[in-house]
C-alpha cells in the first residue's frame, strides 16, 4: 500500500538539505521522465502531442482549487496575469494592496499610471477596504517571510465595500487549502510548491470573465485553436482558455504529472506535513535564542539577521534563501525532521 512517505521517496532524492521550495520547488521523477520523452519526441522529428499535457494541467490545477476547469486559463507569468487585470480597471480605480508585497502582483497596476495605488500593512489589509475600492490585490502568503493574508476577512471585506479581490496563491498553492471560487481572480505560478517546471502558470477568472479582456489572446485563445492561425481568430474561447498564453509546452509536459502527484498526496497532507516541520523549526530557534518573523499557520519561517548565512550554508550543503536580509526556509512534502535538526545544527554557535 502506498503511503504519503513512500510515495515521496520514490519521487524525490535531493542530495542535499533543500529547504528552498518558496524560490523553486524539486521535480519529481515523473515530471522529469515525462520531459525527457518530450524532448527526445521532437527530436526524433515525432513530436508528442503536448497540447493534451496543458488540458491535463489544467484540469488538474482546477481540481486542486476546486473549481471547473472552464474557469481556469493556462500560461506562464503571474505578472501578465496580473497586467491583464490592470488593464480591466478604469482610470482613476483604486487599488488596495500589501506593502512590500511581491513585484509581480503589484507592479502591473503601478505602471498603468492612472490608478491610485494604496498600500497598507498586510495585517491591516481587511480593515483598509473602503468605499471606493475598486481591487485588493494580495499574495496569499508574503514571499518575502511567510506571512499569511487573512483571505476570509479581505474577501468579507471586499464584499461589503462591493470591490473585486485579486489573489496570488503562488507561495500558497500545494501546501495551503484553497477554495478559489471564494475570490475574483486567483493566479498562481506552479514551478514553487506544485513542483511543476518553470513556465507554468494559471489564472482562474468567474464565470463570466470578470470584466476581463483577451489582450494577448492568440490563435490558443480561438474556440477552435486550429482554425485561428490566420487573420483575427473569428470566435474566441468560451471558457477562461480565452485568457491563455502560448504554452511552454516542454513545461506542461512535466507539469501534468507534478500536479497529479499533488493530488494523489492531498494538499491536506502535505499541508499537515509542511506546518509540522515548520513548528519544529520555529522551537529550535527559540532555543538558540532566535526570534522568527510572526507566520503562525506557513511553512515558510523567515528569521531576520541570518540571511548572511545563506553562502555558508549553500556550500554546507544546506539550502536556503537570504530575501530582505533575513533567512528564509521553506519546509516542504520532501524535506523530514533530520532536515530541520541539520539547518538548526548549522544555525548554533
Amino acid at each position: 500500500m502506498e503511503t504519503f512517505e513512500s510515495l515521496v521517496r520514490a519521487e524525490f532524492a535531493p542530495k542535499n538539505t533543500y529547504l528552498n521550495s518558496a524560490s523553486t520547488g524539486l521535480l519529481p521523477v515523473r515530471a522529469v521522465d515525462a520531459m525527457r520523452t518530450a524532448v527526445a519526441s521532437v527530436a526524433a522529428g515525432r513530436p508528442a502531442d503536448m497540447f493534451a499535457d496543458v488540458e491535463a494541467a489544467r484540469a488538474s490545477f482546477a481540481r486542486l482549487v476546486q473549481v471547473p476547469a472552464t474557469r481556469v486559463a493556462a500560461g506562464a507569468s503571474v505578472a501578465v496575469y496580473s497586467g491583464l487585470i490592470a488593464a480591466a480597471l478604469p482610470s482613476g480605480a483604486e487599488v488596495l494592496t500589501a506593502e512590500a508585497d511581491f513585484s509581480s502582483v503589484v507592479n502591473p497596476f503601478h505602471v498603468r499610471g492612472d490608478l491610485k495605488v494604496r498600500a497598507v500593512p498586510l495585517e491591516r489589509l481587511a480593515e483598509s477596504v473602503r468605499p471606493g475600492t475598486a481591487l485588493v490585490a494580495v499574495s496569499a502568503a508574503q514571499s518575502a517571510d511567510g506571512r499569511v493574508a487573512d483571505l476570509p476577512a479581505i474577501r468579507e471585506a471586499a464584499r461589503t465595500h462591493g470591490a473585486r479581490t485579486y489573489v496570488d496563491a503562488s507561495q500558497a498553492a500545494g501546501w495551503l487549502p484553497l477554495t478559489a471560487d471564494a475570490y475574483d481572480y486567483v493566479s498562481s505560478v506552479a514551478f514553487k510548491w506544485l513542483v511543476c517546471p518553470r513556465g507554468v502558470a494559471f489564472l482562474v477568472v468567474p464565470e463570466d470573465f470578470g470584466g476581463l479582456t483577451p489582450l494577448f489572446a492568440g490563435w490558443v485563445a480561438g474556440q477552435a485553436p486550429w482554425d485561428s492561425c490566420y487573420g483575427p481568430v473569428e470566435e474566441l474561447a468560451h471558457s477562461a482558455r480565452r485568457f491563455d498564453e502560448s504554452p511552454s509546452l516542454f513545461s506542461y509536459a512535466g507539469a501534468r504529472h507534478s500536479l497529479e502527484l499533488v493530488e494523489k498526496l492531498g494538499v491536506e497532507r502535505v499541508h499537515t506535513h509542511d506546518l509540522g516541520l515548520a513548528d519544529r523549526f520555529r522551537a529550535g530557534l527559540r532555543e538558540l535564542g532566535h526570534e522568527p518573523v510572526p507566520a503562525p499557520g506557513s511553512p515558510i519561517v523567515s528569521v531576520p539577521g541570518l540571511g548572511r548565512l545563506q553562502p555558508e550554508l549553500s556550500k554546507a550543503g544546506v539550502e536556503v534563501s537570504d530575501r530582505a536580509g533575513n533567512l528564509r526556509a521553506a519546509f516542504h512534502l520532501y524535506n523530514t525532521p533530520a532536515d530541520v535538526d541539520r539547518l538548526l545544527d548549522a544555525l548554533r554557535p
